[in-house]
């Protein structure tokens, strides 16, 4: 008998004991960065140091308490080094003068399960701001250079900014993740995300909202290139924005939960930006602008998005402009969503126009809008023949109530550092509350297998395949009494 399995087994086993393993770094409020070596016993102070002493594939557990300070996260590893809350939500990054947490030459590391927040007495900018300061140039130079890049934030709570946005990724980072976290809360004319002259950002599944206690503030996400070619990037290239949800707005009656373009650049300000699977709950008493405003940006699809309530706004689907040196959009795409305002005032408040779309003519070269559902309660879908891109131009359109549930009761997942108000007990919890109940179609909707197979999105809102027959806006409806799940797992 050969012994080549034996010989096999050992050389395995070899590489097996002689790999060097993972470590577990520690991190706590007791902590020293000077006299501690990173073990539980004898942990660190501050997740800079823990970062910076790391290896690639390494764990920074980060135990509950306040830490008051700047961390940065500035190494580079192949392999991400994770840094999590061992309880999460307990661990608070607070500071006193801008951001309490940045990555301006990082690469490859994840951060989970924070509370971020500026500490009550701020005055700076920015909670939490990511951009590529690594190589020669802001920006990899089509890949030449150094780049800050492979920065994921999941199941984080990013809230309560004293001085402008939440979040800001910009000046040419790359293939940032904003993943499963909950936004609210930003300060003044800012966003929660600010996503600014980079490539390939990601913001999936996570929850945007704010409170009465901040009125007046800008879009919850904006996607746009200020800084023309102070960077490698010009445009915003290759984002994607998908199974969100959207809801609770307190903002300017100017603005939208989802911007794309602002600054009136003589350039496209985003490029190939993919929005897909997001739930938009207009549950507000407070004016909208608009749940979306596409300025001039080139190839943008917009695709099994459910928009449903009042809003209110002054258009209901969406603001195509561009402003004042911008070049026309072009290449948008609006298909196999739903449009849905069961009170019936689609787009009509405080303003001299019932708009479905505000698309002045000339500001937009091209677009598609086909087959989306539409409800205003009953009423007709307004139409403005002086619009580049109307209700009418849907040769496939649906008009039909949706059966989606009502906004009765709903209570915003709002968190006041120690529990959430809908009393879930985690973002996710939360999030997949909010499908459920405000965006789940009923038995029987006319949006069920109505899609375009050839322009649906693969997956629904909560990550389930669609098939071949895909439901209209973001959730594929699943008959409760099935045997099996959509996961392909038993009942019961």
């Amino acid at each position: 008998m050969s012994n080549i399995p034996q010989r096999l087994a050992a050389a395995l086993a070899l590489l097996v004991t002689t790999a060097t393993p993972a470590a577990t770094w520690h991190v706590a409020t007791d902590g020293s960065d000077a006299a501690g070596d990173g073990s539980v016993g004898n942990p660190w102070a501050t997740i800079t140091h823990a970062v910076d002493n790391a290896s690639g594939g390494d764990l920074v557990l980060v135990a509950p308490g306040t830490y008051n300070g700047r961390q940065r996260l500035r190494q580079q590893f192949d392999t991400p080094v994770t840094v999590r809350s061992s309880t999460p939500y307990a661990a608070r990054l607070r500071h006193d003068e801008g951001a309490a947490l940045i990555s301006f030459y990082g690469r490859n590391i994840v951060v989970e399960g924070f509370d971020i927040s500026h500490a009550p007495g701020n005055t700076t900018p920015l909670v939490v701001q990511v951009q590529d300061l690594l190589g020669d140039f802001n920006g990899s130079a089509g890949g030449s250079d150094p780049v800050v890049s492979g920065i994921v934030f999941r199941d984080n709570i990013i809230h309560s900014s004293t001085n402008n946005d939440l979040l800001k990724i910009n000046n040419g980072a790359e293939n940032v993740l904003v993943e499963g976290n909950l936004f609210f809360n930003q300060s003044g004319s800012d966003e929660h995300i600010d996503v600014n002259s980079v490539v390939g950002v990601t913001i999936q599944d996570n929850i945007f909202l704010n409170t009465d206690a901040r009125p007046d503030t800008s879009s919850f996400v904006v996607i746009k290139d200020s800084n023309g070619t102070d960077d490698t990037v010009l445009g915003t290239q290759g984002t994607i924005v998908r199974r969100n949800v959207f809801l609770d707005w307190h903002g300017s009656a100017g603005q939208s939960f989802l911007r794309l373009g602002e600054d009136g650049t003589a350039h496209y300000e985003t490029i190939d930006t993919l929005i897909e699977n997001n739930l938009m709950i207009g549950n507000s008493g407070d004016l909208m602008r608009t749940p979306l405003t596409v300025q001039g940006s080139d190839a943008v699809t917009f695709r099994n998005n459910t928009l449903v309530g009042d809003m209110p706004s002054r258009s209901f689907a969406g603001r195509l402009i561009a402003s004042p040196d911008n070049p026309p959009n072009r290449g948008l795409v609006f298909v196999n969503n739903v449009y849905s305002d069961p009170t019936g005032t689609m787009g009509s408040e405080a303003s001299t126009g019932v708009d479905l779309f505000d698309a002045p003519a000339g500001q937009t070269e091209s677009a598609l809008l086909d087959r989306n559902a539409y409800f205003n309660g009953g009423n007709a879908i307004p139409q403005d023949s002086g619009q580049a891109l109307v209700f009418g131009d849907d040769a496939n359109a649906v008009v039909a109530d949706p059966l989606l549930p009502g906004q009765g009761g709903l209570v915003p997942p709002v968190w006041n550092g120690t529990s959430f108000a809908d009393g879930s007990s985690t973002i996710r919890q939360a999030f997949e509350k909010l499908v459920g109940d405000y965006g789940t179609p009923a038995a029987g909707s006319p949006l069920i297998d109505q899609a375009d197979p050839s322009n649906a999105a693969s997956q629904d809102i909560l990550g389930r395949p669609r098939g071949a027959s895909p439901d209209l806006g973001a959730v594929e409806w699943i008959d409760e009494n099935d045997a099996i799940f959509a996961d392909e797992f038993e009942a019961g």
